[in-house]
């Protein structure tokens, strides 16, 4: 496994890097500095506060707007933030803008030819594009332009966006309008980010699928798909980037077309539920509320007669503190995590995400030796993890295990970002909720009113349940092919 660093000589250099940790989705961050200091060493931190969105790769392009238009400087590589990067490698990428990125892949192999941003060299100069979602149309798009004789390197759909918004530009006056052309022609879930020589833009699709944020610090403007990314390098949260809407930060501050916006959202509901840090706001919306919500709603309409609530770390215990709340049963922690193990959910493999499920918790005998127990976790997808998180504190000394979902039961496939896979590989697609119990060998089990999802997300904002619901904003693909699109 390797790490890739490109100068702008087209050379590359190949140094040796850890193994990958686990990962899931992706996350973005950019940032212009006005005064024309170097930016590589705020999106370092940026994309370390995004960690939790991706944790097969990452890297960080930079550029000088006041040198030429073909200037550059790239790291990127498998594994952690903290494993890709080092003082030395952020001292030599000088750039007053930049984009990072955290990946993990539901789209495109887990190979370090896949890793973002992606930079390509054209008639126009540099463009450094950074992508979070999914396309469903990517692989139609791709087969014409490779028509047309586009050659990839990659097998991501967000290629497919770095090359539409290069071939608009040639025809557009604006990179933000060659931005806005290749959106009429994607589908799906996505949020740009997106650095020229001389602007750095930012845009979300038309249904706001994925989140994405404007800070600023100083004189310098940032691009991040959540707001804590900007609390860690002490940057202001500006406002939220509107569904459809694109952004482009020149010199002369931040200008706004909203024309691609169709007034029809569908915000991913397990941003929420799960993905975001609990710190992190999104759309006005604060996600350690959104959690204790989900909790309250459990202690509705699910109760259990119990001793002690706790969550399953680190989604699981805002809920189970707002079911504490709710129920007056006292909210508990049971569970030692071991911090250098990363989620677990959507993990490549089954078989690794079977085998680190010991390593990454272990249950405090002293907290549930003899009681009853309401175990409150986001989700229950193929119920191997559930088994053993029930079975551990079983064999911790718990007299029954009352399990809590702060998710409705997960039906369907997801094509817009999250790694929810197909329905023959989801525990209640094929199961009662009366089976699911008895398989996970919980005493009680109960999920969240897929009716009330609305109160996760402040009761007002447009949100998307498909994997719940099977009902798509966007018509899906006819052949469910992500991850399957390999070089």
């Amino acid at each position: 496994m390797d790490k890739i660093v490109k100068y702008s000589n087209g050379h590359y250099n190949d140094v040796p890097a850890n193994d990958t940790g686990l990962g899931e989705e992706c996350g973005v961050f950019g940032m212009y500095d006005l005064d024309g200091a170097d930016v590589a060493s705020a999106i370092y931190y940026g994309l370390f506060s995004l960690q939790h969105r991706g944790q097969e790769s990452c890297g960080i392009a930079v550029s000088r707007t006041d040198g030429p238009k073909r200037n550059s400087c790239v790291c990127k590589g498998m594994g952690l933030v903290n494993e890709v990067f080092d003082a030395d490698s952020l001292e030599k990428m000088q750039g007053d803008i930049g984009v990072g990125h955290v990946r993990y892949s539901t789209a495109g192999a887990s190979i370090a030819e896949n890793t973002q941003p992606l930079v390509l060299n054209y008639i126009k100069g540099t463009l450094i594009v950074a992508h979070n979602g999914n396309l469903v149309n990517a692989v139609g798009l791709r087969n014409d332009l490779e028509a047309n004789g586009a050659i990839f390197q990659t097998s991501i759909d967000s290629e497919v966006i770095a090359y539409l918004i290069a071939r608009e530009r040639l025809e557009s006056g604006t990179a933000e309008n060659a931005v806005k052309k290749a959106m009429e022609k994607i589908k799906g879930a996505y949020s740009l980010v997106v650095a020229s020589p001389r602007k750095l833009i930012g845009a979300r699709d038309p249904f706001g699928f994925r989140p994405l944020c404007i800070g600023k610090r100083d004189n310098a403007y940032i691009l991040a798909s959540e707001s804590c990314a900007l609390d860690t390098i002490g940057a202001e949260f500006v406002r939220d980037v509107e569904p459809g809407e694109i952004v482009a930060i020149t010199a002369d501050g931040i200008k706004s077309d909203m024309s691609m916006a169709n007034g029809k959202t569908a915000r991913c509901i397990f941003e929420y539920i799960y993905f975001a840090r609990p710190d992190s706001y999104i759309d006005g919306v604060c996600v350690h509320e959104s959690r204790l919500v989900a909790g309250r709603i459990l202690a509705q309409t699910y109760p259990a007669d119990a001793d002690i609530v706790v969550g399953v770390p680190e989604s699981g215990n805002a809920a189970a503190m707002g079911y504490s709340l709710e129920s007056g049963i006292p909210y508990g922690t049971a569970f030692v995590k071991n911090s250098y193990v990363g989620r677990t959910f959507i993990k490549p493999k089954q078989s690794a995400r079977e085998s680190s499920v010991m390593v990454k918790l272990n249950a405090l005998r002293n907290v549930v030796d003899g009681k009853r127990v309401v175990m409150i976790d986001d989700s229950i997808v193929r119920g191997t993890t559930s088994a053993r998180i029930v079975k551990m504190l079983k064999d911790a000394g718990a007299k029954e295990v009352h399990v809590r979902i702060s998710s409705p039961p997960f039906l369907y496939p997801c094509y817009f970002g999250t790694d929810v896979p197909s329905s023959d590989q989801l525990l209640a697609y094929n199961h009662t909720v009366d089976e699911i119990c008895k398989i996970i060998g919980a005493d009680s089990l109960g999920y969240l009113d897929i009716n009330r999802l609305g109160e996760l997300a402040g009761g007002k904002l447009g949100y998307c349940d498909a994997c719940f619901s099977g009902k798509y904003p966007v018509e899906p693909p006819k052949e469910d092919i992500r991850g399957e699109y390999e070089l």
